[in-house]
């Protein structure tokens, strides 16, 4: 599989992860994409032996978008800071079911809602809980819509936290499971591997240059072949002042 490099410099590399690829390896033994941008690094730079590279983040494997790695473990430092201090901007494109849930929001108006819910993993499933306990995680989002028709609705979704399957999880308690996503009631499912979620932006302070990097990711062909944005996403991040949602 030819990779799709979005950034490259000698300190980060940001790849865009197709929908059915693992971003780090597990115990399946599956090729991941960090084995992937290894062999890259390596044959590009004619580099002996083994080469560093640290995920920033994950991906789950049925979402799609850029992946940000750090070359160098200073880097690899400063990027998790920026992750666990929620400092970096992650926006995500979500093709949902149920349109008439999210009708009160007028397409191109640009008007955000939020979503809080208290998070809890139960055999790899992330349920809502009624309430904050010991095993609880709080989880916090914002969507507006893009597009919306008889069957589905794009959602551009701001992550304000980061917890496992969130967008998945929060989005379903609210009726609008993501489409193909049967694990959160979804009632379709095209493709074993792909749902339709995609990351499609990111926005960070680089950690040695000090100067914001913005990488962007085009909606793949199983979402916009069902519903395309009404309202381009460059226009809502170019228009947003971000510090204020």
């Amino acid at each position: 599989m030819k990779l799709e490099i979005l950034y490259e410099d000698n300190h980060l590399i940001a790849v865009d992860k197709p929908a059915d690829i693992i971003t780090q390896r597990d115990s399946t033994g599956r090729l991941s994409l960090i084995d992937m941008v290894k062999e890259y690094i390596q044959e590009k730079y004619e580099k002996p032996g083994e080469v560093f590279l640290g995920a920033a983040h994950r991906l789950d494997r049925t979402v799609s978008g850029p992946v940000l790695f750090a070359r160098t473990s200073k880097a690899a430092g400063r990027l998790f800071d920026e992750f666990k201090f929620r400092r970096v901007l992650k926006l995500y494109a979500a093709l949902v079911h149920n349109p008439n849930v999210v009708g009160e929001l007028n397409i191109g108006a640009k008007e955000w809602k939020t979503l809080s819910h208290h998070l809890e993993r139960k055999r790899d499933t992330t349920i809502i809980s009624p309430q904050a306990g010991a095993k609880t995680k709080e989880a916090s989002l914002g969507y507006t819509v893009l597009a919306r028709d008889e069957r589905y609705a794009l959602l551009l979704v701001r992550l304000h936290t980061g917890r496992k399957h969130q967008i998945r999880a929060q989005l379903a308690a609210i009726g609008c499971p993501i489409a193909g996503d049967v694990r959160y009631g979804s009632s379709e499912r095209d493709h074993p591997d792909a749902i339709g979620l995609h990351s499609c932006h990111l926005r960070f302070m680089h950690p040695t240059l000090k100067v914001p990097i913005a990488i962007n990711s085009r909606l793949p062909e199983r979402i916009v072949s069902r519903l395309s944005p009404v309202i381009s996403i460059d226009e809502i991040i170019a228009d947003t002042d971000w510090d204020l949602l």
